[in-house]
Order: structure tokens, then C-alpha cells, then sequence
């Protein structure tokens, strides 16, 4: 059976994990929790990138060995997932047996049908995003520097020429705008299509794939003065992450490519939305392979209004911020300050806001008081199946899930959690009109059916909220009487049946 395969980027390990890194990979974990909770097979690969020479730099500089440096920061973002609660089906690393045997055996072949072929690069090559640059694409300024053209880098470029094998990236022009067109959906979200169509319509050119100055990398196959270009290298990881080989070749590693290939998403920041959308499809045609059915890039996020930077010392630790706020707080937090796919700004007073109104104040105050008024008022007895031909709030939270679905399928996270808090904010509303502490004195039976259909309408909402907030999914559901299972269920295992006695517990997100 066909697996659901999302994956993320491969970090680089040239730094320490950091928010941006973060928020690719708690997107694909939504997205592999909700995936789940429908009952589809899920695979989620993540991993690190570890070879080039950014890495042979930094490892320089903190006196270790390239593979030394590597397995130390590798093991940070393995530390940083777990923290987070990201549930992860495999991580690759480029430095793995598997991977480097099968990105040989790869080069081969594409050697071997021509799609590769040996010549000399002549150029600039910018060292911080590892890529290659011609002089049009790279003219001196009015100082006469030459300079990175990614706007986000413009640091300075070296001169290179040296001996290359090169990749055939300009006979896979016309096919790859023939997939833009025939495949809509291949290049998500819609708004950053038109450019990767414009770049490919501007004209292809071959690309550079290995390098002779720079020894830490995948040696070339009978070539070993030849090291594979890094990002060659790392973009192959999604394919043999699954076991793929080239017939006739042999490498260590279980075989999954039937279940897994193609991939679904391919969650990628936008800096890197071109390599994956040009480069890798271009590879992927040349061995004659499925392409991914979606690349989606999401934007960037600053910190106070102002670029993150290594320079500025202000990267945002996600551990910092968890110590405060709690895993749950940020993970939700990431998600409902932008639309998913653009930039938006990281700041602790934003942050603030939200834990207090909408956590604390929406969510976790509506919990505490539907627990404490069932306790109170009719022993903490916990509902049946709702009558699902009467008018009732439940019907009303049911009536959303189509629109929760929708947005989540899209990968629309801030709009699925709008809609989950139009939810949110309609039981408050009831709780304040209803005035359930009246009724408890007038209407003895009406509370009774309130609260209940109350409890039912919070368990759905702690459903709708697992992907996002999966501990604070758990603690509402174990508090409003499901504790047969062992996570939240879905909106429609809340309906089954009754749960046990409703259990009052501490607050889901004390006032800060």
C-alpha cells in the first residue's frame, strides 16, 4: 500500500537548529499527525545535510574532524525534534552508508546515459549558499566586487575554474514547463509558481556536479579526485531514503520505494524552492522517475522586525522560548501568527498576546469551567450519544469539520485553526448567554443537556487541535471523560459514546 510520503529539507549542519529549521519540520509533523488521525499511512523523513565545503570550514574552526562537527550537530536537531514532540518516520543523513552507496551509483548512471559528462566550470562560486555562478549572472558592482546575487546572501564570490562533471540541466527545459502546466499542483503555494516558471523560460543552463577543491563530500565513482557537488548530493536524499537503486546496482538499506515513492510534499523554504523545483525534477526525469506531486515553500521569519542573522546574534532558540510558554504554546503560536507559505515575524510580546487571550484566556479558561460546572452540577457525569436530528451547538462544531479539512489538506494551517477558533469563541458565547449557574437553580434538566453538549463540542475542538497542540489535545480529552484510547479522537469517535467521569484538573495555560 502506498504510503502518505511528506518530507523536509535536509538541514545544513553548518549551525545549531533554530526556529526557521523548526517551523519546516513542526509543519510537516501537523501534517503527518493529521494524516494519521484520518487513518492514512504516514511517512515523514527529515534528516541533515553534512557534506561541502561550509561544512570542512566550520569544522575547521571548532577544531574537529568534518564528520566530528557533523555528528554533533546532527544529534542537536535529532534533540530539538524529540523536544518539540516531532514524530519523525526516518532521518537521512548524507554522510549514511545508504546514501552515499546509492548517490554513486546514481552519478553512474546518469554518466553512463550521457546525462553527465566531464568539462571544465569557469566562474564564481559562492562558498555561504554553496552554488555556482556565472559572470552575467554575477557582474561586478560599482566597487568591483562580485558579489552572491541571492539577495539574502551578497556575500563576496570566488573565482573558479577547475575541472567538472556536469549535469544536463538545459535538455530538461521544455519538459519541466510542460510539467508546470500539465501539473498545477507541483508548485505550491500558487503565488511562488509564476517565478520558478519564469526562471526555467529565461533559458537553462548545465550545472556544475562535482568539485575538485573541496575533499569532504560522495567521491565520484572512478573518478575519486571528484567529490560530488553537494546539493546533488543532498537532494537525492528523498529518493534514497527509500531504497531506490538503479537496476543492477547493489547498496545496504531496506527497499521501500513502492510504498513510498512518489513523494507527496516536499515542505522546503523558499530560498531553496529552486533547487527543488528545477534541479531536482530535471534529475528525477533524467533516471526516468515519478516526480514529487507537490514542492510547497513557506516564507521566512524574522525576529523583531529584523532578519536573523548569525551576525546579529539573533536567532530565535525554540528552547528558549518552550522554557517560558510550554512546546504546545509554540508550536500553536507558529502557526496561527501567518498564513503558512508567507514571511512573518518572530517577537515575545506577540507571543504573549496570544498565550493570554487565546489560550489562556478562549481555551483554557472555557476547559476549566465546563469541568467544574459538570463536577458541580450534576456529579461529574459525563454525556451519551448526542440526538444528531436536534438543533445543538454540537451540530454546529460538526458543521466546521469540513472546513477544517479543507484548509488542512491545502496545508492552510492558520486558516484551520481560524476556523477552529470561531469554535473556540462560539461555546464562550453560549457558556455567557446560557448562564448555566442560573440554570442550575430554574432548569435543572436544560443544564444538564447544555453541559453535556458543551463536553461533546470540547472534545471535537481537542481533536480538530491535536496535529497542532497534541499534549494540550490529550489533557482536554482526559478531562472531559476520553481516557479509553491513548491520544485524542477524532470528531467522529467523540461521538460513539460516553467516556468516564469528567476529571477537573490545573490549567492548560496559566496567566503569564
Amino acid at each position: 500500500m502506498k504510503k502518505f510520503y511528506l518530507t523536509t529539507p535536509l538541514y545544513y549542519v553548518n549551525a545549531a537548529p533554530h526556529i526557521g529549521h523548526a517551523y519546516t519540520t513542526l509543519a510537516a509533523d501537523i501534517l503527518a499527525r493529521y494524516k494519521r488521525q484520518k487513518e492514512c499511512a504516514v511517512h515523514l523523513l527529515t534528516g541533515t545535510d553534512e557534506h561541502g565545503s561550509k561544512i570542512e570550514q566550520a569544522a575547521k574552526e571548532a577544531g574537529k574532524t568534518p564528520k566530528q562537527y557533523a555528528d554533533e550537530v546532527s544529534a542537536q536537531f535529532k534533540d530539538l525534534w524529540k523536544h518539540l514532540d516531532i514524530q519523525f518516520d526516518d532521518f537521512i543523513r548524507t554522510t549514511d552508508e545508504r546514501h552515499e552507496a546509492r548517490v554513486q551509483a546514481v552519478f553512474a548512471r546518469l554518466r553512463e546515459k550521457g546525462d553527465i559528462y566531464k568539462g571544465t566550470y569557469k566562474g564564481f562560486y559562492c562558498v555561504s549558499d554553496e552554488s555556482f555562478w556565472t559572470e552575467t549572472e554575477a557582474p561586478p558592482d560599482e566597487k568591483g566586487r562580485r558579489l552572491c546575487p541571492n539577495p539574502e546572501c551578497r556575500r563576496p564570490l570566488q573565482a573558479a575554474e577547475e575541472e567538472s562533471y556536469f549535469f544536463k540541466l538545459s535538455s530538461y527545459q521544455a519538459p519541466l514547463l510542460a510539467h508546470y502546466k500539465a501539473h498545477p499542483e507541483f508548485l505550491q503555494p500558487p503565488h511562488r509558481a509564476a517565478e520558478m516558471v519564469r526562471f526555467v523560460e529565461e533559458g537553462l543552463r548545465d550545472l556544475a556536479v562535482s568539485r575538485t577543491k573541496v575533499t569532504w563530500g560522495v567521491p565520484v565513482p572512478g573518478d575519486p579526485g571528484h567529490v560530488v557537488y553537494v546539493w546533488f548530493d543532498a537532494l537525492l536524499n528523498y529518493l534514497t531514503a527509500t531504497g531506490w537503486l538503479p537496476e543492477g546496482a547493489t547498496a545496504p538499506g531496506p527497499d521501500e520505494y513502492e510504498a513510498l515513492w512518489p513523494a507527496d510534499v516536499h515542505l522546503v523554504g523558499k530560498e531553496i524552492f529552486r533547487f527543488h523545483t528545477v534541479i531536482w525534477p530535471a534529475m528525477l526525469m533524467a533516471l526516468g522517475l515519478p516526480l514529487p506531486k507537490s514542492v510547497f515553500a513557506h516564507g521566512w521569519w524574522t525576529a523583531d522586525g529584523a532578519k536573523m542573522s548569525k551576525s546579529k546574534d539573533n536567532f530565535v532558540d525554540p528552547r528558549d522560548i518552550t522554557r517560558e510558554f510550554g512546546v504546545d504554546a509554540f508550536r500553536y503560536f507558529l502557526f496561527r501568527e501567518m498564513p503558512f507559505g508567507n514571511d512573518g515575524d518572530f517577537s515575545r510580546e506577540a507571543l504573549l498576546k496570544r498565550y493570554n487571550s487565546e489560550l489562556a484566556n478562549d481555551l483554557g479558561n472555557l476547559v476549566s469551567r465546563v469541568t467544574n460546572m459538570v463536577d458541580k452540577y450534576i456529579s461529574g457525569e459525563t454525556p451519551g450519544k448526542p440526538d444528531s436530528e436536534k438543533p445543538s451547538v454540537v451540530k454546529e462544531m460538526l458543521e466546521k469539520s469540513p472546513q477544517v479539512d479543507a484548509a488542512m489538506e491545502r496545508l492552510a494551517l492558520q486558516e484551520a485553526l481560524n476556523v477552529i477558533w470561531t469554535g473556540v469563541r462560539r461555546l464562550n458565547e453560549k457558556v455567557d448567554k446560557e448562564k448555566p449557574w442560573e440554570m442550575a437553580r430554574t432548569n435543572p434538566e436544560g443544564l444538564r443537556v447544555l453541559l453535556h453538549e458543551l463536553v461533546i463540542s470540547l472534545r471535537i475542538v481537542a481533536g480538530w487541535l491535536a496535529p497542532f497542540m497534541p499534549q494540550t489535545a490529550a489533557k482536554m480529552q482526559a478531562n472531559l471523560g476520553v481516557r479509553a484510547f491513548p491520544g485524542p479522537q477524532t470528531p467522529e469517535e467523540v461521538l460513539a459514546g460516553p467516556g468516564s467521569r469528567i476529571l477537573k484538573g490545573p490549567p492548560l495555560f496559566p496567566r503569564k
